[in-house]
């Protein structure tokens, strides 16, 4: 994997590829989503100490991403990153498993330090693949819209992954009985596709062309000491950081919204569905608009729909009237049909936003290759990794001190009932704050420019 890539990337390089993205994003995203909803129903840990418990593994990825980049990035030219790619892949599918499967503690605080250390080896394993997966994207096609070709792909399977990471995950623990039981089974299952995806991507490009570097990498003080001078990179670093610390915190939020708020669980892999339908079909949108406007326009353009439809989650209710009644006796609410026009919205235009960002990180990266020779593209990889990360931890704490500050009430194994004030706290961190993160991120990316040439 070595040698020039061209710059018409075949179609079944994009597809091997995409494909790993699905197990990528099971991992991301089912932790975010449910680990706090598991730790603190299942296990009986304080919301803001389920939150501790998922920041501490990834303030260690702040350290651990840009030191997998940068070995990556020296192992290149000998073996390639296929064996970070296969290595990963195998532990990241055991700690996912490990994460859900116990649950027998003999305190709340023991199964917080526990979950904690399986969560840490978890995330280590995660970022051995998914750092060299990311730099990959960038040495596969010197063409920036090729190069979008290759995220507007990944999008589509990473829509397919929050679909199953999401979408699927709670309807299976309700599935196999729920408690322990369901939550070990689903870890298993998800487990499987996490292993199987990312092994497919793994093993099918590892006689795949990659674009060389006019000059070997340097120590990894000189790698991020360069990368710190790419003023674009460092800009849209910024703004990534900050839009997904508004939206892991309403990630956080989605499974206490539809079990409290709306009330309607049954409506997850609905709602699920429907923004990852929308999702894939946007994608043409999204290949054909940056050609147009321009990526950073376009970026603007679906981050601003975003924040406005998220504010409108202030005004979610249970109690609206009923529309018409399913054949199996649950009643379709006007606000059941309102919360599916949002997941259509959603869809149509988070997958825009976010395939945007990552496909002008690799834009950032081409344009250090082409003035300084070296492109690290592993160190970029890592960087932009490491601060995604640190904000799918910083979300699930800024909403386990939301949820303990309105409180919220935890459990060991059975729903309780929540005060109005919870119930307030729940949706502000599935509007409010998110919508804000994001209107503040786009302030930062007003600076974006990236030099012609």
């Amino acid at each position: 994997m070595t040698t020039a890539a061209a710059d018409r990337i075949p179609t079944t390089i994009v597809l091997r590829y995409g494909i790993g993205q699905v197990g990528a994003q099971v991992f991301r995203d089912t932790p975010a989503v449910l680990l706090p909803l598991f730790l603190t129903t299942m296990l009986g840990v304080e919301p803001w100490i389920a939150g501790v418990v998922v920041l501490i593994p990834k303030l260690w990825l702040i350290v651990c991403d840009p030191l997998v980049g940068g070995w990556s990035d020296r192992m290149k030219a000998r073996l390639g990153r296929t064996p970070f790619l296969i290595g990963g892949a195998l532990g990241t599918a055991a700690g996912f498993v490990s994460l859900f499967t116990i649950s027998a503690y003999p305190s709340p605080f023991m199964a917080a330090v526990v979950t904690c250390l399986l969560f840490f080896l978890a995330a280590t394993a995660f970022s051995v693949y998914s750092v060299p997966y990311l730099a990959i994207a960038a040495e596969l096609s010197r063409d920036t819209h090729e190069r979008n070709r290759i995220m507007v792909w990944r999008m589509v399977f990473a829509t397919f992954g929050v679909l199953l990471g999401v979408g699927a995950a709670q309807p299976l623990v309700q599935h196999f009985g729920g408690g322990a039981q369901g939550w070990r089974v689903m870890s298993w299952v998800l487990g499987a596709v996490c292993l199987i995806t990312m092994l497919i991507t793994a093993q099918s490009l590892r006689k795949t062309p990659l674009i060389p570097s006019d000059q070997p990498p340097g120590n990894l003080r000189a790698q991020i000491a360069q990368v710190r001078q790419n003023r674009p990179f460092m800009i849209l670093l910024a703004t990534s950081f900050i839009s997904n610390v508004g939206q892991a915190s309403s990630y956080t939020a989605l499974g206490f919204v539809f079990l409290y708020v709306v009330k309607a669980i049954w409506l997850i892999p609905l709602f699920i569905l429907a923004m990852s339908s929308m999702a894939i079909l946007s994608q043409p949108l999204w290949l054909w608009l940056p050609r147009r406007i321009g990526k950073p326009r376009s970026y603007m353009l679906a981050s601003a729909i975003w924040a406005l439809v998220t504010v409108t989650w202030l005004w979610v209710s249970p109690l609206s009237d009923a529309v018409v009644q399913l054949p199996w006796g649950l009643p379709v609410l006007r606000d059941h049909i309102l919360v599916m026009v949002r997941a259509l919205v959603f869809g149509f235009v988070n997958g825009g936003f976010i395939m945007l960002a990552l496909s002008m990180m690799t834009d950032t990266v081409d344009y250090q290759r082409r003035h300084i020779g070296v492109a690290s593209e592993g160190v970029f990889a890592g960087l932009y990794s490491a601060f995604e990360k640190l904000a799918f931890a910083v979300g699930p704490v800024i909403a386990g001190v939301v949820l303990s500050a309105f409180g919220f009430i935890s459990s060991t194994g059975v729903e309780v009932p929540q005060s109005a004030s919870a119930i307030n706290g729940i949706v502000l961190l599935y509007s409010v704050i998110p919508a804000a993160m994001q209107a503040i991120a786009l302030l930062v990316f007003s600076r974006y420019t990236l030099p012609e040439g």
